[in-house]
């Protein structure tokens, strides 16, 4: 996988490179040398890992210069569908019964990224405290979704026909939340990384692994839109998986045996954010010229709350939209909107 993924990426970040002086020339002679080494290698029985690292470049290369001369695509019906799931989705939010507004325009922000409702000051806790990637939609708001249709289809048990039905639910239901929230970046990486772990799942002779799936991936969405490898979202959003794949696992096992499970749980956490942080960092720091200080006790503090807060979001609203949403849930999630904000507030004071 790695000799596809990664000439195949370097590859797409040459024609991005080139792009401005290039034109169809160019992509036809990245067409024209792929389809002269694929035909060497298919007449030669042993070529090593170098002719086909060099295919997979010439491909990614070619794959971003012919994006530019396709014409532009007017809206179709996925774009009517879309369109229509975000209205109804800011219907029903719209029509919860919570007490405080700050609850409502805290959920328009976090599940349909509509942050036109924030405050000033509230925006300013988010950016100084480090937590402004909580407001970008991103793979842990359509994570939390997902965990949710999981866990309520796994009471339907644990064959292969319940296993197959879970599968293709979650996948949909999270297509088309991606559709529904603008399919940006971070979510269609969130969505390909669901299709991937649930297409393996309904075939159980089928294995896979973290970095099999991140290197799928991103191998589908440039070959599907090479123009997005320039999205700053999509930059961090595969750096923090690289750090979470490849990091994360090793400075967990740090951990000794024996601690408390509560330790053992803000290690983990630390961990995930430094993780993170490594592969991000150079980057941010490179487009913004700042780094978050607080950024494990964001993580450790802010992100529980806010999954906790989107969990039960996302419950409130499919309640709403079945008849009616409890006034426990009501508050809970009033609750855990100003505790969230309150912690915010406190961090990017220091």
């Amino acid at each position: 996988m790695a000799v596809l993924c990664l000439p195949f990426t370097a590859g797409t970040a040459a024609g991005a490179a080139m792009a401005g002086a290039a034109g169809g020339g160019a992509a036809g002679a990245a067409l024209a040398a792929a389809a002269g080494l694929l035909a060497f290698v298919s007449v030669r029985k042993r070529t090593g890992i170098l002719p086909y690292c060099a295919l997979f470049f010439l491909l990614g290369l070619f794959c971003f210069l012919s994006s530019g001369l396709r014409p532009p695509s007017g809206p179709g019906p996925l774009t009517d569908l879309s369109s229509r799931a975000l209205g109804r989705l800011r219907r029903l939010i719209g029509s919860l019964p919570v007490d405080s507004n700050t609850t409502r325009v805290l959920i328009l922000a976090l599940l349909t990224g509509d942050r036109s409702g924030l405050t000033a000051e509230q925006t300013a806790a988010f950016r100084d405290s480090g937590a402004s990637h909580i407001l970008a939609l991103s793979g842990l708001h359509l994570g939390v979704i997902y965990l949710i249709v999981s866990r309520l289809l796994s009471v339907f048990g644990n064959s292969v026909p319940a296993r197959r039905v879970r599968s293709v639910s979650c996948i949909l239901l999270a297509g088309c939340y991606t559709l529904a929230t603008g399919a940006g970046p971070s979510i269609v990486r969130a969505f390909l990384f669901i299709l991937i772990r649930e297409t393996c799942a309904m075939f159980p002779e089928r294995r896979t692994s973290p970095s099999r799936t991140l290197m799928a991936a991103l191998t589908v969405q440039l070959a599907l839109e090479p123009q997005v490898i320039g999205s700053l979202g999509f930059q961090l959003s595969y750096l923090a998986m690289t750090g979470i794949v490849l990091l994360y696992p090793r400075l967990s096992a740090w951990y000794p045996e024996g601690f408390s499970l509560i330790l053992r749980r803000i290690w983990n956490g630390t961990a995930l954010a430094v993780s993170c942080q490594v592969f991000t960092a150079p980057l941010a720091w490179i487009r913004f010229h700042s780094f978050p200080r607080y950024f494990i006790l964001t993580n450790l503090l802010a992100l529980p709350l806010t999954s906790a807060f989107i969990a039960a979001s996302v419950t409130a609203i499919a309640l709403q939209g079945l008849g009616g949403c409890p006034p426990l849930l009501v508050s809970v999630c009033d609750a855990l909107a100003q505790t969230l904000l309150f912690v915010l507030r406190v961090i990017s004071s220091l």
